[in-house]
């Protein structure tokens, strides 16, 4: 078992509370089922907690609302529904001191969202995924102790697209730059446009124009595809660029 899923496995039992945090821009594909079935089979509560919403579309997250229960949206970037997380811990507690373990995919926002919890950086962050190396213990208050551990993937997801576009696996670490960005190009084309002004519909001729765009030239004025695709990547996953409103 890689160590990553001991720490997850040790926070699962010394923990109350399970938050499971995701990335509103993919809720859905930022779940880890594998977390989920192994908290419900040990008896523990299981809180989604969706970060990241001041770069989600509004309309998409109200869907979610509905239906991912219980769950707190909140964006740990700007301290927004921090208060809200907190009051509902409290409520899945009963008031009661409770240990609160942080869960989720490599680079989701955990640790960002501990320090907006406690207030302080008490919890090292980092753009990169994977910068969690141990379980840390950081008390948020007199009631709430929060345990952090690694991100995890699933055991045997070994998708490279999906996990670029969740942040999972940082865009400099892609063995397959190109292909991925193709991949995210094609199920994001007006968002991509819209943010790089790009006058291109076809995926490859979008990447190739990006290229120019951004002068990411090889010898003979040569758009450089693999440079351009982790670019591309790298502004999405840092947040440049931002989910349409529809």
């Amino acid at each position: 078992m890689p160590s990553f899923w001991r720490h997850v496995k040790s926070v699962i039992q010394q923990s109350k509370i399970i938050i499971e945090v995701l990335d509103a821009r993919n809720i859905e594909e930022s779940r880890n089922k594998e977390i989920e079935d192994k908290v419900r089979s040990a008896g523990k509560k299981l809180l989604f907690v969706i970060n990241k919403c001041d770069l989600a579309d509004p309309k998409e997250l109200n869907r979610y609302k509905k239906n991912l229960k219980p769950s707190v949206f909140i964006s740990s970037k700007n301290k927004l529904g921090t208060t809200i997380l907190k009051k509902k811990i409290l409520e899945l507690s009963k008031g009661k001191e409770t240990v609160v373990g942080v869960l989720g995919y490599p680079n989701v926002g955990k640790s960002s969202l501990i320090n907006a919890l406690s207030g302080r950086g008490a919890a090292k962050t980092s753009s990169r995924s994977g910068f969690t190396r141990g379980i840390q213990k950081i008390r948020v208050d007199n009631r709430i102790m929060i345990l952090d551990a690694p991100g995890v993937l699933p055991y045997k997801e070994k998708d490279e697209s999906k996990h670029a576009k969740i942040s999972a696996l940082d865009y400099s670490q892609l063995k397959h730059p190109e292909e991925t960005a193709l991949l995210f190009i094609e199920d994001n084309k007006e968002m991509i446009r819209t943010h790089y002004n790009l006058e291109s519909e076809d995926g490859d001729a979008m990447l190739e124009e990006l290229a120019f765009k951004l002068k990411r030239l090889l010898k003979g004025n040569k758009p450089d595809l693999e440079s351009t695709s982790r670019a591309l990547l790298k502004d999405w996953q840092s947040g440049k660029i931002k989910r349409q409103v529809n």
